[in-house]
């Protein structure tokens, strides 16, 4: 998939949002209640979550959507972000 970039940058938020906190995977799936392995994955980049799971994480890190949804370069990841019509 061409914009698997976004999905890596997006794990790598919630990685770097837990490790601020210092929560494991373990902690962080009893907070919101998804499976380790499923953080994991999302971590990886391996899973597209729905708006619903991003407003779960954004809750456990007492957070807003749009602030779970900064990314240090997001100027430049929607610039790399494809539409199908330009595939």
């Amino acid at each position: 998939m061409i914009n698997n970039f976004l999905l890596k940058e997006f794990g790598d938020r919630i990685r770097h949002l837990r490790t601020l906190e210092n929560l494991s995977q373990e902690q962080l799936s009893y907070k919101t209640g998804f499976h380790r392995t499923y953080i994991g994955m999302i971590e990886r980049g391996e899973r597209n979550i729905s708006l619903t799971n991003m407003a779960i994480f954004a809750k456990a890190f007492d957070l807003t959507i749009d602030e779970l949804l900064k990314f240090n370069n997001s100027k430049e990841l929607l610039k790399q972000y494809r539409l199908k019509t330009e595939d």
